[in-house]
């Protein structure tokens, strides 16, 4: 007789975190070494969309490697300086609020992790991609993995390099524009950063004049719309 399966919710929540499959499988298959992409900054009204690419050494893998939203900001740096430290190969690029408003988040998204894979110091012959797109124009194989940053760790550490980055490019605009808050909110739309704007206007060549509040008009918008961006 077929067990009664209990509608009662777990206890504890079952966390996946990102392992090495994904890399090892490549180098099986003689696709070595392998690169992890990753972004951060989608969803901001301002600053820039930061990427990294990251050749992590299967020898020397830096432990607590996770999605860099499931991580403190102590963690981050933390483990930001050990990936710095121990990796075959780090690079980093971004792309302006100008750059954005000239294209679209997911196009500038995009260009910004191949801008960082091709500055690589080692050539890949893989490149693992967090989402549902492989940047056009890789000098090498891609592949997109949907939560890569929960499933593998080198897109894991890519998705660390590029927000710890982001994080302390915002915390400087932050000082030259000490009105808007962006060390505390890095360009998100907040209620803080909304009055903000409200009051002083748009930074030019910070804010992403053509994301919803700012093609509103500055007419009332919805959460939903305010971070549609990130889809």
């Amino acid at each position: 007789m077929a067990r009664a399966r209990s509608d009662s919710p777990l206890l504890f929540e079952i966390v996946e975190r990102p392992d090495f499959s994904f890399e090892t499988k490549a180098m099986a298959d003689g696709l070595w070494p392998v690169a992890g992409m990753d972004e951060a900054g989608r969803g901001p009204l301002a600053g820039p969309v930061v990427a990294a690419a990251v050749v992590l050494d299967p020898a020397n893998i830096p432990e607590g490697l996770d999605d860099s939203k499931r991580l403190s900001h102590l963690q981050r740096e933390a483990l930001f300086l050990r990936i710095l430290g121990s990796a075959h190969a780090v690079s980093m690029a971004s792309i302006s609020a100008e750059g954005i408003d000239g294209s679209n988040i997911l196009k500038a998204s995009l260009e910004a992790m191949r801008r960082a894979l091709v500055g690589l110091s080692v050539r890949p012959k893989l490149a693992l991609a967090d989402g549902r797109d492989v940047p056009p124009g890789l000098p090498c194989d891609g592949r997109a993995l949907i939560k890569g940053d929960q499933r593998s760790q080198s897109i894991a550490a890519a998705s660390i390099v590029a927000k710890v980055m982001r994080d302390r490019m915002m915390c400087g605009c932050g000082s030259h524009h000490d009105r808007y808050g962006f060390e505390v909110h890095m360009g998100y739309a907040t209620a803080r950063h909304r009055t903000a704007i409200e009051t002083h206007g748009p930074v030019a060549r910070l804010h992403r004049v053509s994301f919803a509040p700012f093609r509103l008009n500055g007419a009332e918008v919805t959460e939903e719309e305010s971070f549609a961006e990130l889809d």
